[in-house]
């Protein structure tokens, strides 16, 4: 039996629990700041997906503004005011639509749920069943 392995196993009953304590303990530390990692990490994408979604919204609002613009532009050269500045207003739509709803179910598919921590706690929980057993 090597020297290392005969002093561990010379520890009393307390010393083990009290290393058991310390090693729970900085495994708790870690498992907190992996939560704050991944929480953070999820709510800049969330962050991210927000801002399309105004994004989305601006372009919408401009949909509005490029009716107005091609009543006064005179769009009828070619076609009835009403029917060109119509055109111009649906397309400029479609583009707001398109940016909303890609984003909405963006943020419907991501999960602001620490997934990593809750997997390693559940290792940790059995590590430590294994260990006071």
């Amino acid at each position: 039996m090597n020297k290392a392995v005969q002093m561990r196993d010379e520890r009393s009953i307390g010393e083990l629990f009290t290393e058991l304590a310390n090693e729970t303990g900085t495994l708790i530390r870690q498992e907190v700041a992996l939560a704050q990692a991944e929480v953070t990490a999820k709510f800049t994408r969330a962050g991210k997906n927000a801002a399309l979604v105004a994004a989305g919204g601006a372009v919408g609002f401009a949909a509005f503004l490029t009716l107005l613009a091609a009543i006064v532009a005179g769009l009828s050269y070619f076609m009835p005011v009403w029917l060109s500045a119509l055109i111009v207003a649906l397309v400029v739509g479609a583009v707001a639509y398109y940016l909303i709803s890609t984003s909405l179910e963006e943020l419907k598919r991501s999960s602001l749920a620490p997934n990593e921590t809750v997997i390693t706690l559940k290792e940790d929980a059995q590590w430590l069943k294994n260990q006071v057993s």
